[in-house]
């Protein structure tokens, strides 16, 4: 027997130095509001919104990132062109590590925001 869901992924949580700095660099780049919530859990978290209730998604908390680069790959969906996404990007903090890469499903670049996680940047 052998396990399919429809989502393999179910959430995502990001490791950030400064809450606030990450909501704002995240805002920037993909043109949203992350909503804080101050009492889910031991500290204030970022969670990024979704257009339907029950959407994949995640959220920023702070914590500890990997070294640059070091954890794993978050893909994000680009509010526009690849291009526009990656330059916000740049002119917030984050570096852009790679030329467009295309896929047959779509277009992605790999980056690292201000705390060196690795995240990739994706449109269809």
């Amino acid at each position: 027997m052998s396990f399919k869901p429809d989502n393999f992924t179910v959430w995502v949580e990001i490791p950030v130095t400064d809450l606030d700095k990450a909501m704002e660099f995240y805002e920037t780049v993909f043109k949203t509001e992350l909503k804080k919530i101050e009492d889910m859990g031991p500290n204030a978290i970022a969670m990024f919104q979704t257009a339907t209730e029950g959407g994949v998604a995640g959220h920023l908390y702070p914590g500890k990132p990997a070294a640059d680069g070091a954890g794993p790959t978050i893909h994000l969906a680009c509010p526009d062109s690849l291009e526009d996404t990656m330059e916000r990007l740049d002119k917030a903090g984050g570096t852009v590590l790679s030329d467009p890469i295309a896929i047959p499903d779509g277009r992605f670049t790999y980056c690292q925001d201000p705390d060196g996680n690795s995240i990739g940047l994706f449109t269809r």
